[in-house]
């Protein structure tokens, strides 16, 4: 390792390590943008927006962030042109195949999240094979929220406890926040502490409205691909200069 990959794995100086984010999550938002302002194709902006996830992924892991959840494919995104839909589910498969290895190495945990019984067969055994293989690792939990919706999220909890409720195994009264988290596509991995939303954008899109009840945001007018180890620093110092009450005055 050179001298300045080595720098680059270093937390800067100026990031308290206490202050940092346990869990961040990031809207990957701008890639068709990014493509049609170099007049490309708009699948190229979706292969340079992954090369912008794997940089993040090896830089929040560099510096001791615990969590990293990305919003990769929506519910609203099967709207799209049916080419570049199949273009996104194989390139979901491409990069879980070449890039698995990488991450066994970097002891990463990978988890999806949504609905993913609506996904190509091919693709959700990988998946599958995916997770169970890195299921025991120890680094970074990083989720990749796949075909998810967060209204749809909600409702699908809803209609678990309710069939929980109407076989008996399960009171109405017993039903508190964490039962009802423990039926959520994310359950075991815990609410994010910082939100980032790339292409300037001012709305949420229908990701994880429960969990992000007390998170902190941060809009950058970065598109997806652009967004580099710089940006993600700014947002962290912009984050840990914030006081973060839940709700106390």
């Amino acid at each position: 390792m050179t001298a300045q990959q080595t720098e680059l794995r270093v937390l800067p100086s100026d990031l308290k390590r206490e202050l940092l984010p346990k869990h961040v999550a990031v809207i990957c938002d701008g890639n068709g943008r990014w493509a049609r302002h170099r007049g490309l194709p708009r699948i190229m902006g979706h292969k340079r927006g992954v090369e912008s996830l794997k940089q993040l992924l090896r830089t929040c892991n560099d510096w001791g962030i615990e969590a990293l959840t990305a919003y990769a494919f929506s519910t609203e995104n099967w709207k799209r042109p049916q080419e570049e839909v199949d273009f996104l589910l194989t390139l979901f498969q491409v990069v879980l195949r070449s890039e698995l290895r990488e991450m066994m190495k970097e002891s990463v945990r990978i988890k999806f999240a949504g609905n993913l019984n609506a996904l190509p067969t091919a693709l959700q055994e990988q998946i599958s094979d995916a997770m169970e293989e890195t299921r025991n690792n120890r680094g970074i939990k990083f989720t990749i929220a796949t075909n998810y919706g967060g209204r749809q999220e909600i409702l699908s909890a809803c209609r678990a406890i309710a069939e929980k409720v109407e076989q008996g195994l399960l009171k109405p009264h017993e039903i508190d926040e964490a039962t009802f988290e423990s039926h959520l596509y994310t359950a075991g991995i815990g609410d994010p502490d910082l939100l980032i939303r790339t292409s300037g954008e001012m709305r949420i899109s229908n990701f994880l409205l429960w969990q992000i009840a007390y998170t902190e945001i941060y809009i950058t007018d970065a598109l997806w691909p652009d967004f580099d180890r710089d940006e993600f620093y700014r947002a962290l110092l912009s984050f840990q200069k914030r006081e973060r009450r839940f709700g106390k005055a």
